[in-house]
């Protein structure tokens, strides 16, 4: 290996999830957050969640509420 040229490793990287749970891994920085992991990943716990950080979801809605009155209103 070249000298200086690597990023640091760091083998007991703390990785934190919303949902509170946390682990350690292997990675170059030593923290992490997440918004999703295994333990509340829908595909794991076969249950639906919506993970929405930059309220798109909600602003769809809105979009969707306005054109089903505007396409009531005209019928």
């Amino acid at each position: 290996m070249k000298k200086d040229i690597h990023p640091q490793y760091y083998p007991n990287a703390t990785i934190t999830c919303s949902c509170g749970n946390s682990f350690e891994v292997g990675a170059t920085v030593p923290e992490l957050r997440l918004d999703i992991c295994p333990n509340c990943h829908p595909l794991y716990t076969g249950k639906t969640k919506l993970v929405d950080t930059a309220g798109r979801v909600d602003r769809f809605k809105e979009r969707l509420q306005k054109a089903q009155a505007k396409k009531g209103s005209n019928s």
